[in-house]
């Protein structure tokens, strides 16, 4: 026991750090897959100790980083109902890259969402816990054109370790999505995984990088999508009078 906890920190090292060297050889053991990379850079105003208010830019592409994906600009915001819990919302218009088929080109899609979120501490542990429902749809397209809403029911629950003296504490995360617009389209549709770190620099903000592991479920020919994601984030306060 007290070997344990005199080496507590290095032995929750290692054990990340095998555990992305072990999804890597996994993924590369798999089939069909695509690489693709998420890079979204954002500032964040609080507002006060309640309110707390988002602007969100990001860029994807995919197919092995050779195309376009979408791009799109989010408006969120953040209340604090008490502490750990806190209820969002956000609105993201979106340029997506259709590149299959007869038609091709650019859509406009729009997105709202509202999440619940939850988390509390063990020990040196930060556990977290968001419920999130979505709706998004094509712009211009009416339901007899064909265009119905695709909403998600998602459910994420988080794991943050604290390093004492070390900046770049690990995340990880595990997410599932519900799927409910279309009767056959029912139930759960994909999962993600995602391991990664933030560091934050005093005066100039927050940079964040991570791995995402994103799977279809109840498919014969599932999509399988790694994703690597960059993130700044720069944030502020209202000055106090």
């Amino acid at each position: 026991m007290n070997i344990y906890k005199k080496n507590k920190n290095a032995i929750i090292k290692i054990v990340f750090v095998n555990f992305l060297l072990l999804s890597n050889i996994s993924l590369a053991q798999e089939g069909d897959k695509d690489w693709a990379s998420w890079n979204t850079i954002g500032i964040e105003y609080k507002l006060n100790k309640k309110w707390n208010f988002g602007l969100e830019e990001q860029f994807r592409l995919k197919e092995n980083f050779s195309a376009v994906d979408e791009f799109f600009t989010q408006l969120s915001s953040e209340y604090k109902v008490f502490k750990g819990f806190k209820l969002g919302a956000a609105i993201r218009y979106i340029r997506e890259n259709d590149n299959q088929g007869n038609v091709q080109g650019y859509e406009n899609h729009f997105r709202f969402q509202f999440e619940a979120k939850y988390k509390h501490e063990i020990n040196d542990f930060t556990i977290g816990y968001r419920f999130r429902y979505q709706n998004k749809n094509e712009l211009g397209i009416s339901v007899d054109e064909g265009d119905e809403a695709k909403q998600n029911l998602r459910f994420k629950t988080s794991l943050e370790y604290n390093f004492k003296d070390w900046k770049l504490d690990p995340k990880f995360s595990a997410e599932i999505f519900n799927r409910f617009q279309a009767e056959e389209d029912n139930g759960f549709s994909k999962y993600r995984l995602t391991l990664g770190t933030d560091y934050k620099i005093k005066n100039f903000g927050e940079l964040g990088i991570y791995y995402r592991y994103e799977r279809e479920l109840n498919e014969d020919y599932p999509d399988v999508n790694n994703i690597l994601g960059l993130k700044y984030t720069y944030s502020f306060k209202s000055k106090k009078k």
